[in-house]
């Protein structure tokens, strides 16, 4: 009779060693999967580069279709909570940007057709700063913003 902790561990040990035969084999490649875009944008410096880098360009529209929720005061920089939602048709992107930052790209979500274009993320913000939104509807780039007043700062701040 095999023990219950035994039947576990064999089981454990099958998946993982069937996982581990696929990625050897090069049926699964994680970095494949995470490399949905080059991490460039992500390395801009400055509000407008790090938007013309993901829209291509930094006029954009104000909307007030996008709920963008993050603290007004936020006690620790390090980890801000941020949270955009589209009340648009045919959304097909959201970016978040941290104006103060000296790499002001903080997050870039992309979108299949009728996804419910909802993103929620923690990001840093090194000092007091403007957080916009930016959302991609109809092939339209429009954008909301609020600020943040940080007393800690994130980044070493």
């Amino acid at each position: 009779m095999i023990s219950t902790k035994r039947r576990v561990f064999l089981k454990g040990t099958l998946a993982a060693g069937t996982v581990g035969a696929a990625v050897g084999a090069g049926l699964l490649a994680p970095s494949k999967l995470l490399a949905a875009w080059s991490d460039d944008m992500f390395r801009t410096e400055g509000m407008a580069e790090a938007m013309n880098a993901v829209a291509g360009t930094t006029d954009m529209q104000q909307s007030d279709d996008i709920d963008l929720s993050a603290p007004e005061i936020a006690e620790n920089g390090a980890v801000v909570p941020v949270s955009v939602e589209a009340h648009m048709d045919n959304v097909e992107e959201i970016a978040v940007f941290a104006e103060a930052n000296e790499r002001s790209l903080t997050g870039r979500y992309v979108f299949a057709s009728g996804a419910k274009p909802k993103a929620s993320m923690r990001i840093r913000l090194g000092d007091t700063s403007d957080v916009v939104a930016a959302v991609k509807a109809d092939g339209n780039w429009y954008m909301t913003s609020r600020n943040v007043e940080v007393t800690v700062g994130g980044c070493g701040g």
